[in-house]
């Protein structure tokens, strides 16, 4: 990866991925928030310059510069990867953390955040634009979707399948061959022990549907 990269969002896993990115020295050539109180601010020396919608950064997407998205939220996360998919023709790339372990067997697909110490095992795989936090370990063989959120120490078993937009709290186990429907949601320190339907919020140990 030779051009400097434009990091969208400023909060949350922004500056993990800029630590990211100087430790594989590469060039963060900014950041763009909707924030405007955070506009001409600095996060390590390196400056939020403007809005993530603003064409005049946009347009170096593609030519000049390459796209990373650091936001927590799904949803928005998603509408900024469509907007770079649409008007620049281009993919995000991955902030993966030098201290991260990634079997050579393992496919790993474009945009995600994975922070240090993780661990994905032989044959699993890795969707798009996925967030993987400090110490969460993904088994041989899983599948976990796209825009999938995986917290710090959670423990995702083998043979498990996780769906789209599915959020794993922090230190979270999911047991060998369980599978996680569609944007379901599963409580910190929860242990999952049989299949989650798509949307449902589970919690505790074992993991039980919270009544909405």
């Amino acid at each position: 990866m030779e051009k400097p990269i434009i990091i969208f969002g400023a909060k949350g896993i922004a500056h993990p991925a800029l630590e990211i990115f100087n430790s594989h020295d590469l060039v963060v050539y900014g950041f763009l928030d909707e924030d405007e109180s955070l506009h001409k601010k600095e996060i390590n020396n390196v400056a939020i310059l403007g809005n993530p919608e603003d064409d005049g950064y946009l347009k170096l997407i593609g030519k000049k510069c390459e796209a990373f998205v650091a936001v927590d939220d799904a949803r928005y996360r998603s509408s900024l990867v469509k907007m770079l998919n649409e008007k620049r023709k281009v993919q995000p790339v991955n902030a993966l953390h030098r201290l991260s372990y990634i079997s050579t067997d393992a496919a790993i697909g474009h945009g995600n955040f994975i922070n240090a110490k993780v661990s994905i095992g032989a044959g699993a795989s890795i969707g798009n634009h996925c967030i993987l936090h400090t110490n969460a370990t993904i088994e041989h063989q899983a599948k976990i979707g796209d825009f999938v959120q995986i917290g710090a120490g959670a423990v995702v078993n083998s043979g498990t399948t996780i769906g789209n937009g599915v959020f794993l709290g922090s230190g979270v186990t999911v047991v060998a061959g369980v599978t996680i429907g569609k944007n379901a949601r599963v409580g910190a320190g929860s242990v999952v022990i049989g299949d989650v339907e798509a949307n449902q919020t589970v919690f505790g140990n074992p993991a039980q549907v919270v009544e909405k």
